[in-house]
């Protein structure tokens, strides 16, 4: 048996799976203050009656990390960059940072000596204001550790107790700016995500469950819990990633579709590509922020079931830019989202929603009729009509405004290489030609949505509960990325900094990709999925001669091996 559990918005979905069959689900309301107890109030209402000793495998869906950002909730830190000539720190808006002289080259040669009398003030600045976490990131770090490691050996020693963050460990990809970010957001996150994790650990431990326990990763892969402690930010965006492998795992392999997930709060979109989710080129956005994480491309759009609906006072033109479709979800003078204050009347609440309206007319049959009639009767009041037409025209905002997202989103798509790749090779301008809705408000609202665009609509068996379906049988992923440099005989591995030495000049690429292999498969037996190692494959190769009096002196090459998303084999529709 595996469990999947999913921690959205407005509720924490769970279910247990086993083989390719879902027998039991469980629903409890998000608290966002508590995280840990409404996962636990799902896991204990999942797990009545049934055998634990029989589970298999449990994977989790968070909203911990992306949260704690969006709120501000996260640890203060110390961004120390040494960024070399040729950049402006202060244009990548990452606040206020420390910057120290000396440089690497892109070759890992240094070429400017740090400062140690500059390092040493830093700490003493840093101990000033009190804080007690550090981001060190230099530019060209990832092909040269030595001046991180340097500034981290001072500052740990003028700063006793100081947890600092080195980015060459974070992320070695190329991207000063995005690496940066990436540490800065490790480091500030780091401490309540293990905080977190411990207390999973210890909670399922007191409920007898001793089966392995994962992490879904914004990429649509999972890693074990306490591995992701080292990489916490890789579980941002985890919701909208088991939204998609949700869909994949309750749907036709191979498919092209849009994926609509209607949630309480928020409406996530993604894109399948014969049946290879639209990955993110630039890695996933965190509010002003583009980080090295790798993640599917999705857009979280701010209206739900739950989302309030609002009547202003005054009137508004509807051909007027504020009442645009995309801005507002405005119809006259109604308005739906972006935020939420609670429940559906019809479910308890104390004012209208969507949920409202869709129980009004008919096409949902959640909570109470006569609280959903009196909602729809409040907009009705105000907008001069009748309760079922204040209705008609609180789905047809959420309808429109999800509709102008998925055609904007496409426009946005266009920008990514896979997309522009599958053009190319499928001759064919991408539209939607299928909608696939996932979420509670997927079996109501999804049809309207594939009508309008002229597609068709896909609403699988437990649509409700596809996060957690996902999440319980996604496989684990991972990427690794090999930089290699024959003249110096030197490699490095992006993703954890490691290096090491090469004595084949004339090195192949068959022979690059051979090493590539191997250390991502010791990788993966370090993380605890050795047993996917198989599955790698190679996604980018180059190689760059270096040529110094008409002769090859060296080689410059790199590599990319990707276990890819996918689901169990255990899971029959795979």
């Amino acid at each position: 048996m595996l469990i999947g559990i999913d921690v959205g918005g407005t509720t924490t979905d769970a279910v247990v799976v086993d083989g390719s069959k879902v027998v039991k689900t469980a629903y409890v309301p998000t608290d966002h203050d508590n995280l840990l107890k409404c996962l636990l109030l799902a896991l204990d209402e999942l797990v009545q009656g049934i055998d634990t000793g029989k589970i298999e495998r449990v994977v989790l869906s968070t909203t911990l990390i992306t949260n704690m950002i969006a709120e501000g909730k996260t640890d203060p830190v110390a961004l120390v960059l040494i960024p070399g000539p040729g950049t402006n720190p202060r244009d990548y808006a990452l606040g206020e940072s420390i910057i120290l002289d000396g440089a690497i080259d892109f070759r890992g040669k240094e070429i400017d000596r740090l400062k140690e009398s500059q390092i040493k003030e830093a700490g003493a600045s840093i101990r000033a204001q009190g804080l007690s976490r550090v981001a060190v990131v230099g530019k060209f770090c990832q092909r040269n550790h030595a001046h991180e490691l340097k500034v981290c050996e001072i500052l740990a020693a003028a700063l006793p107790g100081a947890k600092i963050e080195l980015g060459h460990k974070v992320s070695g990809q190329l991207n000063f700016p995005r690496r940066a970010a990436t540490t800065m957001l490790t480091a500030a996150t780091k401490d309540s995500y293990e905080r977190f994790a411990k207390d999973v650990a210890a909670a399922l431990k007191e409920r007898n469950i001793s089966a392995p326990v994962y992490i879904l990763k914004a990429d649509g892969g999972t890693l074990p819990l306490d591995k992701s402690v080292q990489m916490p930010v890789e579980t941002i965006f985890s919701g909208p990633a088991a939204s998609i492998m949700g869909v994949l795992a309750l749907t036709e392999p191979g498919q092209s579709c849009v994926v609509v997930d209607i949630g309480g709060t928020t409406t996530d979109l993604a894109l399948i590509l014969s049946g290879k989710p639209l990955l993110s080129a630039k890695g996933a956005r965190v509010g002003s922020l583009l980080t090295q994480v790798r993640a599917f491309a999705v857009k979280s759009v701010a209206i739900g079931g739950d989302s309030a609906v609002a009547v202003s006072s005054q009137g508004c033109d509807p051909d007027s830019e504020s009442c645009a479709p995309g801005t507002k979800s405005c119809c006259g003078s109604l308005t739906v989202g972006p935020h939420r204050d609670g429940s559906p009347l019809c479910m308890g609440g104390n004012g209208p929603t969507p949920t409202d309206a869709l129980r009004v007319l008919g096409l949902t049959q959640i909570g109470d009729a006569a609280k959903a009639e009196k909602a729809m009767q409040i907009v009705a009041q105000s907008l001069g009509c009748t309760a079922r037409e204040a209705a008609q025209k609180v789905v047809d905002a959420v309808v429109d405004k999800i509709v102008f997202e998925v055609n904007e989103m496409f426009r946005e798509w266009e920008q990514e290489p896979a997309y522009r790749i599958w053009e190319i090779l499928k001759k064919e301008k991408l539209s939607a030609q299928s909608v696939v809705g996932v979420g509670g408000g997927a079996p109501p609202l999804v049809p309207l949505v594939a009508a309008r665009l002229g597609a068709a609509a896909i609403v699988p068996e437990y649509a409700p509960v596809a996060n957690a379906i996902g999440a319980a049988v996604a496989r684990p992923t991972l990427t690794l990325n090999l930089h290699i440099d024959t003249e110096k005989g030197e490699f490095s591995v992006a993703e954890d900094g490691l290096m090491g030495r090469v004595t084949d000049q004339k090195m192949t690429p068959e022979d690059a990709e051979r090493l590539a292999r191997r250390l991502l498969a010791e990788r993966a037996a370090r993380l605890g999925i050795g047993e996917y190692a198989g599955e790698a494959e190679v996604t980018y190769s180059e190689v760059f001669n270096m040529i110094r009096g008409w002769s090859t002196v060296g080689r410059l090459m790199d590599v990319r091996m990707e276990i890819p998303a996918g689901l169990l084999p255990s899971w029959g529709r795979c």
